[in-house]
């Protein structure tokens, strides 16, 4: 049985930070992702992670770093300000499909 489950979620004020997980079990992955979503806002992706290479969007170059080790995906999130306030889920593909975490709140506000 395939399970994402993310931690690390939070309030935190703007020019702060905080690292999220996602411990993924279950099957192998090839590709993990993280998205975020924001309220009334389509979710979009942040960065992803493979065995070659990473890649961020433009709104979080610079101040994400996505990392892995083993089956647990981390994003560490520096300088936060208040756009990055949204649910944040991790995704992992592999041998056996796509799966989706439950999702974690990021409140970034003073």
């Amino acid at each position: 049985q395939v399970q994402l489950v993310e931690s690390g979620g939070g309030l935190v004020q703007p020019g702060g930070s905080l690292r999220l997980s996602c411990a993924a079990s279950g099957s192998i992955f090839s590709i993990m992702r993280w998205y975020r979503q924001a309220p009334g806002k389509e979710r979009g992706m942040v960065a992803v992670i493979t065995s070659r290479a990473t890649n961020y969007a433009d709104s979080v170059k610079g101040r994400f770093t996505i990392s892995r080790a083993e089956n647990t995906m981390y994003l560490q999130m520096n300088s936060l300000k208040p756009e990055d306030t949204a649910v944040y889920y991790c995704y992992a593909f592999g041998v056996a499909g796509g799966y989706w975490g439950q999702g974690t709140q990021v409140t970034v506000s003073s």
